[in-house]
């Protein structure tokens, strides 16, 4: 688990995301999330494994107060200007065992986290106690061309030469994960039609987004798109 985050925390990683597609990935992400979260100023964020920076300086210019948690020092590396400059708060520990009394944050948000956990249960768990409001996650679905993820991982490897293996989850399996922890999903927001290895192995950004946005105007997004989004609030 340790290396889940640490990995998503390296600047080897952060180079996945750069130039005009890893920019329109990141872009896409934030403005689902925003939408999603429905933040107002001063809404506390706790970003659990967040170390990635991918959504820190969105939820920073959205007015939230924002915490990344991450299992190592280490994960403080690419969020450390935010922290010194005491824009951003951050805290190391273990994932599953965070620091923080029950509902200690208006949200929890977990990205680049879930696929990469053998505990990945536990973890909902502990979100959800640490959320008074809502938790948001991303995961990759079955409901997409993940259905064919091990037959197609070889290809993603030719691709994405850094790519790890990952778990493909089922919709359901998810919710109940988080009805378990006293939480109801309530939002459900497929990212992109076609394979993120794709779009990197096209080089095109415009094309990327105009393929997209025609999957999303005929609702194929919706029904076979992925990563999906979700963002799940607190019963009662």
């Amino acid at each position: 688990m340790t290396d889940a985050d640490v990995e998503t925390s390296s600047a080897a990683y952060a180079r996945r995301f750069e130039g005009a597609v890893g920019r329109w990935f990141l872009d896409v992400q934030a403005r689902v999330t925003l939408e999603l979260l429905r933040p107002r100023a001063g809404t506390s964020v706790l970003d659990v494994g967040g170390g990635h920076a991918q959504l820190t300086g969105p939820l920073l210019a959205a007015g939230c107060q924002v915490t990344v948690y991450g299992s190592a020092e280490a994960c403080r590396d690419r969020v450390h200007e935010w922290v010194r400059a005491g824009r951003v708060a951050f805290r190391s520990g273990p994932l599953q065992q965070a620091p923080w009394p029950p509902a200690s944050f208006d949200a929890v948000l977990a990205f680049r986290l879930l696929p990469h956990v053998d505990r990945w249960r536990d973890l909902v768990a502990e979100l959800c106690r640490l959320a008074r409001e809502a938790v948001i996650v991303d995961y990759p679905t079955f409901r997409s061309a993940n259905a064919l993820s091990g037959a197609l991982f070889r290809l993603k490897k030719e691709l994405e030469r850094d790519a790890r293996p990952f778990r493909v989850f089922r919709d359901a399996e998810v919710a109940q994960a988080f009805g378990a922890a006293g939480f109801t999903a309530t939002a459900r927001r497929p990212e992109f039609l076609l394979p993120m290895a794709v779009h990197r192995g096209l080089r095109l950004a415009p094309l990327s987004r105009m393929l997209e946005a025609a999957a999303r105007a005929t609702g194929l997004t919706r029904a076979l798109g992925s990563p999906v989004i979700l963002r799940a609030e607190r019963r009662g």
